[in-house]
């Protein structure tokens, strides 16, 4: 099961622009202010730099500021464009328009290069804030359109800038540089009130100090005296008069360069945030803010932390190697601990458990003995360190889940998943075919709907192990070993929620799949293949809305079987039946064998399991085969799991009395029952 990525900026190059010749304003020597129009984004697919899938950004949860947002190039904040004045969704589109009012040399880049038919494109930069990973083989929705996985839909994210780039993505969009400015500078509707003045000239008023927010109300107030076609604006200074033009690049670039510095010491710090705060304040560059960071990082496990603000550092340093001993993959332990703490663990990375058990006993200032000898006064103070059982938790999680999430899980592509918040039993109604829209009579009153008079129901349970931490295995010294144990109980987790749906489905637990239900075909007949399958399909097909004689219930629900779910016995054939681009059948007047189109090929999704012809289960059989709808569609089984939760966890408990060791516990909250038996056809295969 793929991770969700963590919130970072999204620069999706999506639209084309096209320029049309801009005339200056009347009666004036300096170009009047550009207005541009855009389709900035058409709601579509976009592969993405450092995405493992491509990346849908849902319209309906983009969050933009009232203000005007600033247009830059290249997405660099010292590179102004101008500012938008409208933004809006349209559709499955986002509209941007607004001014091109930089008085730079990147403004008047873009609008000579688009005057000569460079063909610019736009780029916007937003910032995900909920991801959805729509796994492959599963669908989802998002501006009007159904994307299948595996695909990132962003569904809330806030608008920061857009951006002038030299290449994009999406041809579909468009955008449109005006003629002529809608009057001139000086007209009442270019009038801008101060603080869209400010961030018109690339500013964001929150970073102002009290001398800058003065110098620029000065020049603010030269700009609004100065006549029409005036190509100067000047402010009064002690001794004369400043270029007010230049007064507000030389600010611009004071501000640029206080930005760089802070974001430079942002990256530094990482996670350190009483050095970043220093920092910033104190106005330290980039090789103090290094030094201070490395001398904060620098491990000390020889003696103890305490009192000096690193334990929690050299904690994830210990924690990182002891992933990495563990065995899990160190591209994965990057993205969580960072290149600075890997490196640093990087000398540990084969810590034992006698080593680590020590050091932490170090770190919080207990006394260890030079030599292990029987380990006793070693694992003693181990054992009563905080930075001990924390480490040892994070770790085994990180195994657990790590062995959970590559464990095929077969019951998630047949059940719908759904979350409860108790142990208490839900009740679902049946929904599809319960009624319809009626014609509305001519006072205009509305029928009451009602809820389907079959209902299901389902409830979780609790599922795990204890697990301890001995004497015995710091002893042994092997943590690998002993890392082998939640490893285990990831893959149990897995097995646990097949096994529990296995049980089930195969159990047929009141005839859910039975001639009443019209959701069962037995019969030599039925033994797998085309005409079987035509067969199967038909009456999955000819399902109705209710089990009553009732008109109502007659009424057909038009669903499709999505899924063919068969044993492995008979894997290999369903696969070559649905790849297949034709198939033999019996001509009309001879026995003779003659090829016809498929009309199965690449219908349904081929879904096998040992467990279906498991003498383990009962119900087993090697030629049973089923077809599925869609779960999210019409769900036969239903999967829940406490607060959606789908992956098991191990937390610290209190370890017996009588027990020299630490305590641990993997579980999982997890519940499966059969629903609507229109949302699955069984076939026996055999009479």
């Amino acid at each position: 099961m793929p991770s969700k990525p963590r919130t970072l900026s999204i620069c999706a190059a999506v639209t084309d622009w096209n320029t049309v010749e801009a005339t200056d304003a009347a009666g004036g020597d300096k170009p009047a202010l550009r207005r541009f129009n855009m389709t900035a984004y058409t709601g579509g697919a976009m592969a993405l730099a450092g995405w493992p899938h491509p990346v849908v950004i849902d319209l309906a949860g983009l969050q933009v500021s009232a203000k005007g947002r600033p247009i830059l190039k290249d997405h660099n904040r010292n590179l102004i464009v101008g500012h938008t004045d409208s933004i809006g969704v349209i559709g499955s589109t986002l509209q941007v328009a607004g001014v091109i009012s930089g008085a730079g040399p990147v403004a008047r880049e873009i609008v000579d290069s688009s005057r000569n038919g460079f063909p610019w494109q736009a780029s916007i930069g937003a910032i995900a804030q909920q991801i959805e990973f729509v796994a492959r083989n599963k669908s989802a929705s998002a501006n009007g359109r159904t994307f299948d996985g595996p695909v990132h839909i962003v569904r809330k994210s806030g608008l920061g800038e857009v951006s002038f780039v030299a290449l994009g993505a999406d041809d579909n969009t468009s955008a449109l540089v005006a003629a002529t400015a809608p009057g001139n500078r000086n007209s009442k509707e270019q009038t801008m009130t101060l603080e869209q003045w400010i961030e018109a000239q690339g500013f964001v008023i929150a970073d102002l100090n009290d001398n800058q927010r003065a110098s620029l109300q000065s020049m603010y107030d030269a700009a609004q005296e100065s006549p029409a076609g005036d190509g100067k604006e000047t402010v009064a200074a002690p001794n004369g008069t400043i270029d007010a033009t230049q007064a507000v690049a030389q600010l611009r670039t004071e501000l640029a360069a206080e930005a760089q510095r802070v974001s430079a010491v942002r990256k530094i710090c990482g996670t350190n945030q009483d050095i970043e705060a220093k920092a910033i304040a104190e106005g330290w560059d980039v090789t103090r803010t290094e030094l201070e960071v490395l001398r904060a990082e620098r491990p000390t496990f020889g003696a103890p932390a305490i009192g000096r603000g690193k334990q929690s550092l050299d904690v994830k340093v210990l924690e990182a190697a002891a992933c990495m001993s563990a065995g899990l993959a160190e591209d994965k332990l990057v993205k969580q601990y960072g290149e600075r703490t890997m490196d640093a663990a990087q000398p540990l990375r084969h810590i034992g458990m006698r080593e680590l058990v020590a050091t932490c006993a170090r770190m919080e200032g207990h006394h260890v003995p030079p030599v292990f000898g029987d380990g006793t006064a070693t694992i003693r103070a181990g054992f009563s360190t905080m930075s001990l059982p924390g480490i040892m938790e994070n770790v085994m999680n990180k195994t657990m889940l790590d062995a959970y999430q590559v464990s095929e899980i077969v019951a998630f592509s047949l059940c719908r998943a759904g979350s409860v918040s108790d142990f208490k039993e839900v009740t679902r109604y049946r929904l599809l075919g319960t009624g319809g829209f009626e014609k509305v009579a001519p006072d205009g009153e509305l029928k009451q709907g009602k809820l389907g008079e079959q209902k299901y129901t389902n409830k979780a349970e609790t599922y795990g192990q204890m697990l301890m931490l001995t004497r015995q295995d710091i002893i042994n010294d092997d943590l690998q070993a002993f890392m082998d144990i939640p490893r285990e109980m990831g893959r149990s987790g897995a097995e646990s929620i097949d096994d529990l749906f296995f049980t089930l489905l195969l159990a047929n637990p009141g005839n859910f799949f039975s001639t009443n239900n019209k959701n069962f075909l037995s019969g030599v007949d039925t033994a797998f293949g085309p005409d079987s399958l035509t067969a199967g399909k038909t009456q999955f097909r000819k399902q109705k809305a209710g089990p009553g004689t009732a008109a109502k219930d007659q009424k057909s629900i038009n669903i499709r079987p999505e899924i063919l779910f068969v044993p492995v016995e008979i894997e290999t054939d369903a696969e070559l039946l649905i790849g297949a681009a034709q198939i033999m059948i019996d001509g009309s007047t001879t026995k003779t064998k003659m090829p016809t189109d498929n009309p199965h090929r690449n219908k349904y999704q081929v879904v096998s399991a040992p467990h279906l012809s498991d003498t383990f289960y009962t119900g087993n059989s090697a030629k049973a085969w089923y077809l599925f709808a869609n779960p999210n569609v019409i769900a036969a089984f239903e999967l829940v799991f406490l607060n959606g939760r789908r992956e098991p966890v191990i937390e610290r408990v209190e370890a017996p009395a009588n027990m020299l060791g630490m305590g641990f516990r993997g579980y999982i909250d997890v519940g499966v029952k059969e629903q609507d038996p229109r949302g699955a056809v069984k076939v026996k295969g055999e009479a």
